[in-house]
């Protein structure tokens, strides 16, 4: 007889799989997102501060350079007051001295030490300022401040006179209370000379007709003769709002010189030069006008 075999009469038995572990999440969701969001809250105001901080600052500092810009008159004074002093002068020992003693005032003592000698008594001019123009004031640091200015002299040389004209430049320091004094000695700079610019000279508009042309200079002559003495009130006959002030002058009109009409729109632009007469002085007065015209009944300016 045959035996069974015990191992094919056995069921093979499949290995249980384990179980993975999960982490559920759910209840932590909220405090996660509460955490990223004080995060980002965080982050984002210390950006805002920086950037805000950064603004006030640059906004304290342009305030503080444009109040010292705007307040200039101090500095040109004390720039005047010291060119008087310093180029006025004789040739005594007493003059000299007294001199030296004034411009030290103004002077650092780098400066007071440059000086000295400058005027000596064998020189045989003296000097008297007789005027002195300051012609810019600009701001070359942070408390330091570049005057130019021009200095006409008389100079005097034994029985001759003549008359001298220089152009300057001193740096003038600036204390936070306002006390100033000179860093850098009159130094030679280009004279303010005459610009060659001139403008273009404007043509009558072809647009404008002739009829126009001629209307509208009745009526200019007829205001110009009126304006000089003309109120408030009469002026509002012929000029809309506060476009031409009352002058309340002395004055006679004497003719206009060479207007020039053109066209905008309904109304018509004018550039003219109006003379007057001066009835204290007795001299020709000229002035120039830019003005707008309309017309709807009558001439009015508008602008």
């Amino acid at each position: 007889m045959f035996k069974k075999n015990k191992k094919q009469t056995e069921t093979i038995k499949e290995p249980k799989e384990k179980k993975v572990r999960t982490v559920k999440v759910g209840t932590h969701k909220k405090t996660v997102i509460a955490l990223w969001a004080v995060l980002i809250a965080s982050v984002s105001f210390g950006v805002y501060k920086n950037f805000t901080a950064i603004d006030q600052h640059t906004t304290h500092e342009k305030e503080i350079i444009e109040l010292r810009l705007q307040d200039t008159n101090g500095i040109e004074n004390f720039v005047k007051n010291f060119a008087k002093s310093y180029y006025t002068w004789n040739n005594s020992k007493e003059a000299i001295e007294a001199r030296t003693q004034t411009i030290n005032g103004y002077l650092t003592k780098e400066l007071q030490d440059l000086n000295i000698d400058t005027i000596r008594t064998d020189i045989p001019t003296s000097s008297t300022v007789t005027d002195v123009i300051v012609w810019s004031i600009e701001q070359s640091g942070t408390d330091t401040f570049s005057a130019t200015y021009e200095v006409d002299q008389q100079i005097k040389e034994g029985e001759q006179t003549s008359n001298a004209k220089a152009t300057y430049t001193v740096k003038v320091h600036v204390d936070a209370d306002g006390d100033m004094v000179i860093i850098q000695n009159p130094t030679l700079a280009p004279a303010i000379e005459k610009s060659d610019y001139e403008p273009k000279t404007p043509e009558t508009d072809a647009s404008v007709d002739a009829d126009t042309v001629n209307d509208a200079t009745a009526f200019l002559e007829t205001f110009f003769k009126l304006y000089p003495t003309a109120t408030e009130k009469e002026l509002a006959y012929y000029v809309s709002g506060n476009v031409l002030e009352p002058i309340g002058g002395d004055y006679l009109y004497s003719e206009l010189v060479n207007p020039i009409f053109t066209k905008d729109g309904d109304n018509v632009k004018v550039k003219v030069a109006v003379k007057f007469i001066d009835n204290q002085t007795k001299a020709t007065q000229v002035s120039q006008y830019e003005l707008v015209l309309h017309k709807d009944s009558n001439w009015k300016i508008v602008g």
